[in-house]
């Protein structure tokens, strides 16, 4: 098989693993979820703290148990480069949804993944999901944006 058919089968491989691991965030199915993530992972999540390193069950859990029913996504400006055992995908992500509490979230943010191909599958390594900041000295943090 040539390279440029090679590269083709690795991005259908990392995109249907990132529609496979988007459909179990979605659900709120933590297990599944986390299977689409290598042990050593690294995030740099919206929610604090500033970094969580591994895998955390209880912790995506407790998250999803804030929201009720289903949690719901898009993605716009999608951005994919596949290397032969790492891969890097950039977009915009909507999270949209219910919490328990009752609030309305409809969110736009930005998302990197950072994936590695660790025994001929692809898991995502490295996440980093940020919002801007007002640059006029509040900092407060801009949710309202959309792309």
């Amino acid at each position: 098989m040539n390279n440029e058919a090679n590269a083709k089968l690795e991005e259908e491989a990392i995109i249907a693993m990132l529609m496979m691991r988007a459909r179990a965030l979605g659900e709120k199915n933590a297990e599944d979820a986390l299977s689409y993530e290598a042990e050593d992972s690294v995030e740099f999540s919206l929610a604090p703290p500033l970094v969580s390193n591994g895998k955390d069950g209880a912790s995506l859990q407790a998250w999803f148990d804030t929201w009720e029913g289903p949690i719901g996504g898009e993605v716009r400006d999608a951005k994919l480069t596949v290397g032969e055992d790492v891969a890097f995908w950039s977009g915009l992500t909507r999270m949209t949804g219910t919490k328990t509490d009752g609030a309305e979230v409809d969110l736009w943010f930005r998302q990197t993944l950072g994936l590695v191909k660790r025994g001929g599958r692809w898991l995502v390594a490295h996440q980093h999901a940020s919002v801007p900041f007002s640059m006029d000295g509040s900092t407060r943090a801009l949710v309202d944006l959309q792309p």
